[in-house]
């Protein structure tokens, strides 16, 4: 199990600590995880910023973040 991404949580550390999480983000039109906003803004404003549902968008990214944790356990 892996620690649950948040809705307050920093963009870019959720993309340092789940490199997954950018396909998730292209998914849903979010395409500024590499950009200057990304260090500052929390994925809530991210989120508000794009018009995008957040629910969605946390339930996504920790569906993201488990799947890959449970793949690396497989996998060693």
């Amino acid at each position: 199990m892996t620690d649950k991404i948040t809705k307050d949580m920093p963009i870019q550390d959720i993309v340092m600590k789940h490199p997954e999480s950018i396909d998730v983000f292209n998914k849903h039109g979010m395409h500024c995880v590499g950009c200057a906003a990304a260090r500052f803004e929390n994925l809530a404003q991210g989120c508000e910023a794009h018009s995008i549902d957040i629910d969605e968008m946390v339930k996504d990214l920790n569906n993201a973040a488990e799947d890959k944790a449970a793949q690396d356990h497989k996998n060693p």
